[in-house]
């Protein structure tokens, strides 16, 4: 149920400090050791998709990145992740009292990988040419709370996040245009002296400017060990660098993406196409992590889809789903 407390909340300063900054963190999940424990069984269980939302699609076979995505509707590990009070009461304090979680993914990084590109996401229609999520008419910004979580180490050498704080009041992108997914063209490009790409997209593209660039020098290194999270809004500028290959370990990412209720999740679309496929949203749901109302209610005017437990019967909240 809802967190009575709100013992995880953001303080008055840590919420000014996110305004100003676009994101607040790191703060601390799970303990090393605990993570590593835990991880080491649960990617093993992920490997057996016969229960996953997109389980029989053949777009999610190979590299394309949408066979990351809403892992927590089937797994009860990460279906109890997006639900801990550590990350909802930070979220809530953030966004208002009713909150859904409309996707998460992970974002592993192999040794030699390049780094993300710098981008921004408002309406996530960067890839597919259509919103996937869209705040209500009358609102002055959009985008989505993203929690990222470091479910290994992630060191600047293994490739972690970067921030250039204060951006996310800015658009720098316009998502009306549309990428072209062509991974062989863009992987490997030297961008600002660093090898970014974007999961097969040149997020160049987008930019409302074609003689702007991302300002570097104001960049902050996320640099984390596993088990911590950060958290910030997905149109502040964010990035990750290359992992250097010095460590032969894995950097593991999962970003859980949260918005206020009354925010339109995939309107006017039965499907989810970019990256180059496609897969029905026929069994997706959306996840009331905190607050009573979902988003299905005449006061909020939207219709989202709710999921109230994973595909293998296990409740998101109340007394069964710990």
């Amino acid at each position: 149920m809802t967190s009575q407390a709100a013992g995880f909340a953001l303080d008055a300063q840590q919420l000014a400090d996110f305004h100003a900054r676009g994101y607040a963190g790191p703060f601390t999940l799970y303990e090393p050791d605990e993570i590593k424990d835990i991880w080491r069984h649960e990617r093993l269980r992920l490997l057996d998709r016969k229960d996953a939302v997109y389980r029989d699609e053949a777009a999610v076979s190979g590299t394309t990145n949408i066979a990351n995505y809403d892992r927590h509707l089937d797994s009860d590990f990460l279906a109890a992740h997006i639900t801990r009070p550590e990350i909802v009461d930070r979220v809530s304090r953030i966004l208002g009292p009713d909150v859904l979680c409309w996707r998460t993914e992970f974002f592993p990084k192999y040794p030699g990988d390049e780094g993300t590109d710098w981008h921004q996401a408002d309406t996530f229609a960067n890839a597919s040419g259509t919103p996937q999520i869209q705040w209500p008419d009358g609102s002055d910004f959009g985008g989505t709370i993203t929690v990222w979580c470091a479910f290994t180490e992630a060191s600047v050498d293994m490739g972690c996040l970067q921030f250039i704080p204060g951006t996310h009041r800015t658009m720098f992108y316009d998502e009306t245009k549309r990428m072209h997914y062509v991974p062989d063209k863009v992987n490997s490009v030297e961008k600002g002296g660093t090898r970014r790409g974007f999961f097969g997209y040149d997020y160049r593209e987008l930019q409302i400017d074609e003689d702007w660039t991302p300002d570097e020098s104001m960049a902050v290194n996320m640099d984390m060990r596993a088990g911590q999270f950060i958290v910030f809004w997905s149109t502040l500028m964010h990035a990750s660098h290359p992992h250097s290959g010095r460590s032969r370990d894995m950097r593991m990412g999962f970003a859980s993406r949260y918005v206020p209720a009354s925010v339109q999740i995939y309107p006017g679309t039965d499907a989810i196409e970019e990256y180059g496929g496609r897969v029905s949203l026929d069994r997706y749901g959306a996840v009331l992590v905190h607050g009573e109302n979902g988003g299905n209610g005449e006061n909020t005017g939207t219709h989202n889809r709710i999921a109230t437990h994973t595909t293998r019967g296990r409740p998101f909240r109340g007394p069964d789903a710990v």
